[in-house]
């Protein structure tokens, strides 16, 4: 896969985890949440990766040199949101340009080789510029809903759980918060995201929106298992991930 590239988002603070280090470096199974999702991408052959830090990034910077293979960090000294945290990654995409990026979030453990791999099969069959890997849920509580045309099931929007009515609250179909594009569509419209929502946050996924209005093709992948889009907010969170983990993997040897 040379012509793959990744950008982790790992710039969370993580106030409800009551701890001293940043949210990703939170421990699932004796292995930081960041290195779960480091180990998926190694397994789906990327190597060219970059970290987007945060709080307390010096954490993060001083873990990464304890590994065996090469990774860039950019700093967004502001979390104002998924999209303005690419943002803070241009120069990484603009070297990269011509290829496809991943985006994931750093504290998802569970998202793994498999389905990032299946999910960029479908990127590049339908030649999108876009896909989103989604996932269907019990609860769709906190996420993102995936809106599909009711004919086609084609990808019509992707809406923030803040941004919700009564009608897509109850869509249990959820953005899992990991992302391919095609570098060149999204450095295109990654200017032109607004702060024009409830948050006042940059959305990532209002690139999609953009490039669905330019007329650029955009697909929702659906993961196969649904714990590709859990992730811990606080400390109940993390042991719930800490239980499943050990359900599916049992102990593990890292």
């Amino acid at each position: 896969m040379s012509q793959q590239c990744a950008v982790i988002l790992a710039g969370g603070e993580g106030t409800r985890m009551r701890s001293q280090k940043p949210k990703t470096l939170s421990m699932v199974l004796e292995k930081p949440m960041l290195q779960w999702v480091l180990d998926a991408l190694k397994e789906s052959g990327i190597d060219r990766i970059c970290i987007v830090t945060g709080y307390k990034h010096e954490c993060i910077d001083a873990y990464i040199k304890t590994l065996p293979y090469p990774l860039e960090t950019v700093f967004q000294s502001e979390r104002l949101g998924t999209g303005h945290a690419v943002m803070t990654a241009k120069d990484f995409l603009q070297k990269n340009g011509g290829g496809d990026v991943v985006v994931l979030n750093g504290d998802a453990p569970f998202i793994n080789g498999e389905t990032i791999r299946d999910a960029y099969a479908l990127h590049k069959k339908k030649q999108s510029s876009a896909t989103v890997i989604s996932a269907n849920v019990d609860d769709p509580s906190g996420y993102g809903r995936i809106i599909r045309d009711n004919h086609t099931g084609a990808l019509r929007a992707v809406v923030e759980q803040k941004d919700t009515d009564g009608k897509t609250a109850l869509i249990r179909e959820v953005n899992s918060g990991a992302y391919w594009f095609h570098i060149d569509a999204l450095l295109e419209v990654l200017g032109d995201i607004t702060t024009n929502n409830n948050a006042r946050e940059y959305y990532l996924p209002d690139a999609l929106k953009l490039l669905l209005q330019k007329g650029k093709t955009v697909q929702a992948f659906t993961a196969p298992c649904a714990d590709a889009v859990l992730g811990a907010n606080d400390p109940q969170q993390l042991a719930e991930l800490n239980r499943l983990a050990e359900k599916k993997y049992g102990s593990l040897h890292v």
